[in-house]
């Protein structure tokens, strides 16, 4: 289970010229310091901007927003920091915390609020993070969609004497060179002086997600216990190939029940995959396996059986999964469906199963059409292995073995943001 450790000391937070900004209503909506980095930092390097502290030192609301991308796991990453650099531990700090997002204010010692998401952005890819504070709350974004809010907090004005201002670097004075440096890419680091928007977020945002997946993250986020519905075939049910190691939902639960620590020991995952099952068969049945638990997430893992079934082709294949995409919205307090396509196969020992990638390119067209979360275990599958399928993934040539649900596994729970390779379920390798 991973650290959730405080950044300690200050000295971290882009200065710069600010940019042209829109005008609302009269008012000036640019931000108070808008620093266009565009530089790699090799976890030695940063970039002080200790000149504009003092257009941020006095701002008791507002936002915080980064675009970057990481090169390394390192445990702590400054990403943005303002200081006292007399003291050890006063500072405003957006950071990462193994590969978590965490925003600290601390005064003297006196913590003002420290809090981390549990989903990951330490994955290469570029991010833009925003941190608001404002209204008796603190609400964490990420590309373009909140993740996070907590009551209470505080912002630069609650942190006596900052003038120190970095990028890339935390500065204290029990660390005269700095620590925590960043591995990676920052594009730009950026401090308003008023709560952006949503919206907002999303048009400073390198990209924007899928709605769901804002959803999803709010959902790992949160102390509220949730109820995840994995539902599929033979291989989400991990009926026999499994030789006696646990399938990908067994992993999944294990990463999400007990690894990202309480309160989510009481978040349930359940298993209602049935062997033999086919989309047409979970529309039939989405009372007895989905409805019943009353879930927050349902993931749907199906095509290998509707492949080779007589009654289901192309068209019907398409139209089941539109209609359970429905289902799952449908669902008190609006559940959030993920879609999964299944593995590839050995078609020469199943070939009544050969037309399966076109039903994982449907399943695609489907989750784009209908702006679903997809897990692409098909392309991922033959991607990773020089565009070939992996037989040794494979029990009979169809159906995962203790290796191949592993593989599920870990594509599940990066797609997701929860891989730490500091986790023992991500760290697992099977022989």
């Amino acid at each position: 289970m991973r650290r959730r450790s405080v950044l300690a000391a200050a000295g971290v937070m882009a200065a710069g010229v600010a940019a042209p900004g829109r005008a609302s209503a009269g008012r000036d909506t640019r931000p108070v310091l808008d620093h266009r980095v565009e530089k790699t930092y090799d976890g030695t390097s940063y970039t002080d901007l200790s000149s504009g502290a003092a257009a941020v030192g006095g701002l008791s609301t507002g936002t915080v927003l980064v675009t970057f991308r990481t090169t390394s796991h390192n445990r702590s990453m400054t990403l943005l920091s303002a200081s006292d650099p007399s003291e050890p531990s006063s500072n405003v700090t957006l950071g990462l915390s193994a590969g978590a997002l965490q925003f600290s204010v601390r005064d003297k010692g006196a913590v003002r609020q420290n809090h981390l998401t549990r989903t990951m952005y330490d994955d290469g890819a570029w991010h833009t993070v925003a941190v608001t504070a404002g209204g008796g709350r603190t609400t964490f974004h990420a590309d373009g969609r909140p993740v996070l809010t907590v009551p209470g907090g505080g912002f630069f004005a609650s942190v006596t004497g900052l003038t120190a201002l970095n990028i890339a670097r935390n500065l204290d004075t029990d660390h005269a060179g700095g620590e925590w440096f960043f591995t990676g890419d920052i594009r730009r680091a950026a401090v308003y002086d008023r709560v952006l928007t949503e919206a907002e977020t999303g048009a400073e945002s390198a990209r924007v997600d899928l709605a769901d997946a804002g959803r999803l993250s709010r959902i790992l986020n949160s102390a509220t216990p949730a109820t995840w519905v994995l539902t599929g075939d033979s291989i989400t049910h991990g009926a026999r190939w499994t030789n006696g190691w646990r399938s990908y939902v067994e992993h999944f639960q294990e990463r999400i029940r007990y690894e990202l620590g309480t309160p989510k020991y009481t978040d349930f995952v359940l298993d209602t995959g049935v062997s033999g099952g086919t989309t047409g068969d979970l529309v039939d049945a989405f009372a007895q396996r989905v409805t019943a638990f009353s879930p927050q997430v349902v993931s749907i893992m199906l095509g290998t059986n509707d492949a080779a079934a007589p009654d289901i082709g192309p068209a019907v294949y398409r139209a089941n999964l539109v209609k359970l995409v429905k289902a799952v919205r449908r669902l008190p307090g609006g559940a959030v469906p993920v879609l999964q396509t299944p593995n590839p196969i050995d078609v020469s020992r199943w070939p009544e199963r050969s037309a399966l990638a076109d039903y994982a390119r449907i399943m695609r067209e489907v989750a784009a059409e209908r702006k679903v979360v997809l897990v692409d275990h098909h392309a991922h599958w033959t991607a990773s292995h020089g565009g070939e399928v992996p037989l040794d993934l494979l029990g009979d040539g169809l159906h995962p073995d203790q290796r191949g649900h592993l593989f599920l596994a870990h594509k599940m729970i990066r797609d997701l943001r929860l891989f730490d390779p500091g986790s023992r379920v991500c760290s697992l390798r099977i022989p």
